[in-house]
């Protein structure tokens, strides 16, 4: 569908691109590898911006250089090594911008491909839940010194859970696509935990936690670890890096790292929370995010059960409204989604003591080394 060539060529690159081929899972952009070759093979990133889930690349990638600028002048500041391993980079074209458009009006950018590093799409280990929050606690502590102006919001309100419940009860009221008496049970289940919808926004709102800048996709594949040491190196994906609460991301590690169960399964009966991976995240990320309020470590162990119920919102909303956001390859699928989201909801709420005990025990403790499986 592209030229994929001719699209390259808009960036300085002092090579000869030889081939680029199709690259990664993600399922918003379309991304590629690229290989060039001059004395040696370089390789780098290709990438089209999705234009119609973010409105307005420009700003996007202006919200991106600014992060990225910042966290490499930090770094250089506390004199960390290997840079240009551990903060993406953008190759400008030949008029000096950060992006190229095609001629169907796609933006695309391009970036060097970080050699020695891997990203995983699942967890496997506690070391490797550590790793990863510390690196996202890391991303956050860096960042927490960017000057303004406050960035874009690339998705306005993507995490304003109180908007989120609004959302749901039109879609409900409205009942366009005849499903709601299907979902009367799930209906129920938010409405009773309407208050905790609003608790996050609500502090944002008064002060009493601070905006910081968040990432707002925490998944493990978003952080490319060292081959060799295991090290978390660099945070990617930073399209949705915006305005937001540093809870929402912990609380999205929570809801990808520590559930027992894969979130497109169906057995939902025996959905339950991994303590060892949550213990893991809890110690990595405040080891990371040393930069954390009182007001804020107070709402991490509530944060990992906001971020669920916000996504079993949404694919319960996406189910009324007649699956036109999430991608469903089998009938009632959203409506599974949602239901798997719940019942882990109900897990986090069981072990919600467990939690805050571990909060209370790792927030203030700086661990250098990562935990060992036991």
């Amino acid at each position: 569908m592209h030229d994929l060539r001719a699209i390259a060529s808009d960036f300085v690159v002092s090579a000869q691109l030889l081939d680029v081929v199709s690259y990664g899972s993600g399922h918003i952009n379309d991304t590629f590898l690229a290989t060039y070759q001059s004395n040696q093979q370089q390789r780098y990133i290709l990438q089209r911006i999705n234009h119609r889930v973010f409105h307005h690349p420009e700003k996007l990638m202006e919200n991106v250089l600014r992060v990225t600028d910042h966290q490499r002048n930090e770094l250089q500041r506390r004199g960390v090594m290997d840079i240009d391993r551990r903060v993406l980079r953008f190759i400008c074209t030949h008029d000096g911008r950060p992006f190229t458009m095609d001629a169907l009006g796609n933006y695309w950018r391009l970036s060097p491909f970080i050699e020695g590093t891997r990203a995983y799409d699942g967890i496997d280990s506690p070391e490797l839940a550590w790793q990863a929050a510390k690196a996202f606690g890391f991303f956050q502590e860096l960042t927490s010194t960017l000057p303004g102006p406050r960035l874009h919001e690339t998705i306005p309100n993507f995490h304003n859970t109180e908007l989120r419940f609004q959302a749901l009860m039109e879609a409900a009221d409205a009942d366009a696509y005849g499903r709601r008496f299907e979902v009367a049970v799930e209906l129920d289940f938010v409405l009773a935990r309407e208050q905790d919808c609003s608790r996050i926004v609500r502090l944002l709102q008064a002060g009493m936690i601070p905006e910081r800048v968040t990432h707002n996709d925490t998944k493990i594949n978003n952080v490319l670890l060292d081959e060799r040491s295991g090290e978390g190196l660099c945070v990617i994906d930073l399209d949705t890096t915006m305005p937001g609460s540093a809870l929402y991301d912990f609380g999205d590690m929570v809801r990808t790292v520590t559930p027992v169960l894969d979130e497109n399964a169906t057995n939902v009966a025996h959905m339950g929370v991994s303590m060892e991976r949550y213990e893991a995240l809890i110690r990595g990320y405040c080891a990371g995010a040393r930069f954390l309020t009182s007001a804020e470590k107070e709402q991490l162990a509530f944060a990992g059960k906001l971020i669920t119920l916000e996504c079993g919102i949404r694919f319960l909303t996406d189910y009324l409204n007649g699956d036109q956001y999430f991608k469903c390859t089998k009938p009632q699928q959203n409506l599974e989604r949602c239901r798997n989201q719940f019942s882990l909801v109900e897990a986090l709420e069981q072990r919600m003591n467990e939690a805050e005990d571990l909060v209370d025990l790792h927030g203030n403790a700086i661990h250098s080394e990562p935990p060992r499986a036991r």
